[in-house]
């Protein structure tokens, strides 16, 4: 049945993405927090802090705390909304997307793999189901 495969492809996903959180932590000035932080705002695309303190459920101070230590590593910026002059959306630096490049390696190859072992027919194929499996995922928290 095709729930065994799914569970143990999500389990390598999530194995792969902590293995990539820890790397940031280990090589960089970044705690094991302040990694998960930066990932969870580049998956967001340019959130507010506020959408990223709800999105994480902390406070908004908490939130504030943690991307201006991100800011002053050198990792994210803040850029004042161009709708809300209020507001700002979190943007990760080219430090962060380089290191985040390298990291992502491992799923390249993966996918350089799958299109030299399948057909043209079994891709298409498979990309009709993946996506019918993304329209049936759970949804992420409200934000």
């Amino acid at each position: 049945m095709f729930t065994e495969p799914l569970a143990e492809i999500y389990r390598k996903l999530r194995l792969y993405f902590y293995r990539e959180v820890a790397l940031q932590s280990s090589h960089n000035s970044l705690t094991f927090s302040e990694s998960f932080c930066l990932e969870a705002i580049y998956s967001l695309g340019e959130p507010t802090i506020n959408t990223f303190a709800q999105f994480m459920n902390i406070s908004s101070p908490n939130a504030t705390y943690k991307v201006n230590s991100l800011v002053q590593k050198g990792y994210l910026k803040k850029v004042r909304s161009a709708e809300d002059r209020r507001e700002y959306h979190l943007v990760v630096t080219d430090k962060f997307s380089t290191f985040h490049e390298i990291n992502t390696r491992g799923y390249e190859k993966t996918m350089e793999r799958i299109c030299h072992t399948f057909t043209e027919e079994e891709l298409a194929t498979l990309d009709q189901f993946m996506n019918r499996i993304n329209d049936e995922l759970v949804e992420s928290p409200p934000v």
